[in-house]
């Protein structure tokens, strides 16, 4: 079994006990889950400002009771929340028709403390061989999350923006320049590589 489905069995089953457990659970476990972000010394979530913090949970909160298609959030098993607010996970499943079908690709979106002026930064975290993904440090280059930002960009339309990108690349803007040049010179070889990756 590849490394980008192994998780998914649990991620999925965690999106899917949070988002059943009602109203009044899911507040509880949204102020559990901001607790764990503002005490945390590792996080810079504690350098959020509280309306962006309440801004991020309302949208998590709306992320696990009305997810995109193809797509959850990766959650703590003891809270059934995001582990911090401004390093969120998620979880894709790859589209069909494209070399990415079948397979589950972990990404995170890392917010600034100056957000939601300034766009979250992407990266994946599952290997993926895409033209508009930095092979080596697995930033995501969109225009989602550059010139097409505005401060009322949710993550919802991220995330759904960079699963389109799985089935429509971009190799005008690339950022692996070989995937980016098979693409457009031989898709089937193009093909074959991610694919080839996505099963590693």
């Amino acid at each position: 079994m590849s490394s980008s489905s192994s998780s998914s069995s649990s991620a999925r089953a965690s999106a899917s006990a949070s988002s059943s457990g009602g109203s009044s659970s899911s507040s509880s476990l949204m102020r559990s889950s901001l607790a764990r972000s503002k005490s945390s010394s590792n996080s810079s979530s504690e350098n959020l400002p509280p309306r962006t913090l309440a801004r991020v949970a309302r949208e998590v909160k709306g992320l696990l009771e009305n997810p995109p298609d193809g797509v959850r959030l990766v959650l703590d098993l003891d809270t059934g929340m995001p582990s911090s607010l401004d390093n969120l996970v998620a979880e894709i499943e790859g589209p069909t028709g494209t070399p990415f079908e079948g397979k589950y690709f972990q990404l995170k979106l890392v917010l600034s403390v100056d957000f939601p002026a300034s766009p979250p930064r992407g990266f994946f975290l599952t290997k993926i061989y895409h033209p508009n993904v930095d092979s080596s440090t697995g930033a995501i280059c969109v225009n989602t999350l550059k010139k097409d930002w505005t401060s009322t960009t949710t993550f919802s339309h991220v995330l759904s923006v960079i699963r389109c990108l799985l089935i429509v690349p971009f190799p005008e803007s690339s950022l692996n320049d070989e995937a980016g040049k098979l693409f457009m010179d031989s898709y089937g070889e193009y093909s074959r590589r991610a694919r080839l990756m996505a099963d590693v």
